[in-house]
């Protein structure tokens, strides 16, 4: 039986009008996105905080815009480099480092948190919102891969919701939504397959960066491109799944679909399978966070089923593409082995776009790494960031020797 990881408010107790978000990972793409379909409903919205990492003049402009009493920077010397680039009319109260993610994470004017920093940076903003009882629209899946207990006891002893922004977990949410948890009894994940889903094992072993980035259909950053690309993004949001939904690994499938129409399906115990069909667009699922539990009218194109040309689905090649079945033992073995996981995977792929390793080495990575790897006890946050950087730079030692 299902369980999701929070609980959620009731219409009644979220602001129909002029809902105040931080904003996360702005300058990123999901970030991006969000501050696009807030500027499409402007009447709605209100940003009272944007935190950047490194892309101070995306920031300033979007600060220039939104002009929110609080934005947050990587570093302290970004700081007079942002504030140069503001409006002179325009002075708002500018923090850096980790600190400032967390103090924005918390502030007690916001209805919504959007948690988009990319990586573990954001893990220890994503819970210091919930412990203090905050919605969160979560996409930082890096925060549920490497604390996803934590995150459940936040939510339990806090009684904060959380909002799950990435595609594949968002269609699910959305199918579940208004059925009994005990009915489902399979979680369906999609993939698109990546760009190299048909290839064989001596086309992957030429493979360059500039291949992996190329994904047929959707428009993504680096890394999760080179994820998708390994399948390692599908295998990391089946530890997602077993986190948000309570499902057991067994109970959760992923099926290549090369079209990205169909994003998650259910099956229910009496036979039947619903599914969330959506053009491959994350402007939707930002969309139904931003607002839930109602919807917005926005200006993306609907779904033409009848000039779509046919939607397929297969098994993911498990030999070619180990990735999906590391995650599962991740998953099987315990938190600290997710931890190890991710960092390594991390490491891994900043190497392949650096030319220091093959694709194939990326899961080569990931299973050595995994395979060393002994259970820990993960009680805080800190143990859990202490373990990240001790396994990002044992394997970044490990592939240079």
């Amino acid at each position: 039986m299902l369980s999701y990881i929070s609980s959620l408010q009731a219409a009644s107790a979220l602001p129909s009008r002029g809902r105040r978000l931080v904003v996360l990972g702005s300058t990123g793409s999901i970030g991006r996105n969000v501050l696009y379909i807030a500027s499409q409903n402007r009447e709605l919205f209100q940003v009272v905080a944007l935190a950047g990492g490194d892309n101070v003049q995306l920031l300033a402009e979007q600060a220039g815009w939104w002009r929110p009493p609080y934005l947050a920077v990587r570093s302290e010397e970004a700081i007079p480099v942002l504030r140069s680039r503001l409006p002179g009319d325009y002075s708002p109260d500018i923090q850096a480092g980790q600190a400032a993610y967390e103090a924005l994470a918390t502030l007690g004017e916001a209805d919504l948190v959007v948690s988009a920093l990319m990586g573990a940076a954001g893990l220890a903003p994503t819970v210091a919102a919930l412990t203090r009882g905050r919605v969160v629209a979560l996409a930082n899946k890096e925060s549920l891969v490497m604390a996803g207990d934590m995150i459940r006891r936040c939510c339990r002893e806090s009684g904060a919701s959380l909002l799950p922004v990435d595609s594949e977990h968002n269609a699910l949410f959305q199918v579940l939504a208004g059925q009994e948890e005990k009915e489902a009894v399979k979680l369906q994940l999609t993939a698109s397959g990546g760009p190299f889903r048909d290839k064989d094992s001596s086309f992957l072993e030429q493979v360059t960066p500039e291949q992996a980035l190329k994904h047929p259909n959707w428009s993504m950053g680096a890394k999760i491109s080179v994820d998708s690309a390994t399948l390692m993004n599908k295998g990391l949001e089946i530890i997602e799944a077993h986190h948000l939904y309570g499902a057991d690994a067994q109970d959760i499938e992923v099926l290549v679909h090369p079209e990205s129409i169909v994003h998650s399906l259910v099956e229910y115990r009496d036979g039947s399978t619903l599914a969330q069909l959506g053009l491959p667009d994350m402007r939707v699922p930002i969309a139904y966070c931003l607002s839930y539990p109602c919807r917005l009218s926005t200006e993306l194109p609907s779904l033409d089923l009848a000039r779509s040309g046919g939607l397929h689905f297969s098994l993911p090649d498990n030999e070619l593409f180990p990735c999906l079945d590391l995650a599962r033992q991740a998953l099987q073995a315990g938190p600290s082995h997710q931890v190890a996981l991710n960092a390594a995977n991390e490491v891994a792929v900043e190497l392949f776009l650096k030319r220091e390793l093959s694709f194939f080495g990326i899961s080569q990575v990931n299973r050595s790494v995994l395979q060393e790897h002994r259970p820990m006890s993960l009680i805080r946050v800190e143990d859990i960031l202490a373990l990240d950087r001790e396994v990002r730079e044992r394997t970044r030692r490990a592939i240079r020797k």
